[in-house]
């Protein structure tokens, strides 16, 4: 119980905040208590949201984190959380209707605040882009996990074993987004197709591009070790730990505006959920969770793919929210039990 109270009370303490700022902000506003705790409710459901949606984000979080130098890691949950937090939950939405609508910083957060509807209807309209860029970069992170040569740890082996066989072929991920990405471009039409082509493509150039800053850094790294120099960086990590929760919180942005099209409420539901994920991962990086559950990082990766699916077919069909969380849930929980029952069985297996 203490050592989840040391991860999870800065986020205890955050949530408090925040909801304290929530009542005040609804009491000021609206004058009425009904209408105050109305407002509290939704941002309690909108931080249960991100956190439903976002445990495979924390999960994914903590296997790259856990190779990275200390340094970084620590830069990660400190300036990287308050990326996170204030640029995707606060900032993102705002820059959306800025280019939108062609009107300037502060013109968006008048529109936001005094205009919701209208606010949220150009967030609306950028979904297609949206959907595009961030489904085809999470689908790019989830294949690469299993397109991998020497990855020998199977959960779904049939299936994993199969694909693992193809990661020889060159670029064998980037084809399969992009086949996946002109088959749902078809379902389009007009300046939407071109839209979505152009957004999913933006993000697989983004994957690799911050794929390639990392490997040329880690090689520059490589050379100093070689030489007796001692290796800090973890810049690479860093960038692809940000755009990577950047296409997480896609969904979760947009999503908001099923329960509430005011900013300042979303801005503080969405936050609470992101510091909940950023406690999340501390606890799994200093727990050593991932080592000991065997499968879970494979269940997070599926649904990461599935997460990626899911926001580039939204380019055309609505899917609930709350679907795509139970998608992912159980895929978390399934490779979370098929973990105990291996670890189960290695206790009960008797020593050579």
């Amino acid at each position: 119980m203490q050592t989840l109270l040391r991860h999870y009370s800065f986020s205890l303490a955050f949530t408090a905040f925040c909801f304290v700022l929530a009542g005040w902000y609804g009491w000021a506003s609206t004058g009425s208590v009904t209408a105050t705790l109305g407002i509290l409710w939704i941002v309690f459901v909108l931080s249960i949201l991100e956190v439903s949606l976002s445990f495979d984000n924390a999960v994914v979080n903590a296997t790259v984190l856990r190779e990275m130098d200390p340094v970084w890691q620590q830069r990660f949950l400190t300036i990287g959380i308050l990326i996170a937090v204030f640029g995707m939950r606060i900032v993102f939405p705002i820059a959306i209707v800025s280019i939108a609508a062609n009107v300037g910083p502060i013109e968006a957060i008048d529109l936001s605040l005094n205009n919701p509807e209208r606010y949220e209807e150009i967030v609306a309209g950028a979904h297609i882009g949206i959907a595009g860029f961030g489904g085809a970069f999470l689908a790019m992170v989830g294949l690469t996990f299993f397109f991998d040569e020497e990855k020998d740890v199977h959960w779904i082996k049939a299936l994993e074993s199969g694909i693992s066989r193809f990661s020889s072929v060159p670029a064998v991920e980037i084809g399969s987004v992009l086949a996946l990405v002109y088959g749902i471009s078809t379902l389009l039409s007009g300046a939407d197709q071109v839209t979505f082509l152009t957004a999913a493509i933006l993000g697989l150039i983004t994957f690799i591009g911050v794929n390639a800053l990392g490997a040329i850094i880690e090689q520059r790294e490589a050379r100093k070790k070689a030489a007796g120099e001692i290796v800090r960086s973890g810049l690479g990590g860093f960038l692809y730990l940000e755009v990577l929760d950047a296409s997480f919180s896609f969904d979760g942005v947009i999503g908001a505006f099923a329960l509430s099209n005011n900013m300042v409420i979303i801005a503080l539901g969405l936050s609470v959920g992101a510091m909940f994920v950023r406690s999340m991962t501390i606890h799994l990086v200093k727990a050593g969770t991932l080592n000991h559950y065997r499968y879970l990082e494979h269940g997070a990766f599926w649904a990461i793919i599935v997460l990626g699916v899911i926001m580039l077919v939204s380019a055309r069909y609505h899917i609930p929210e709350t679907i795509t969380g139970l998608i992912g849930a159980v895929l978390i929980g399934l490779s979370f039990w098929w973990s105990l029952r291996h670890n189960r069985r290695e206790l009960a297996s008797p020593p050579d």
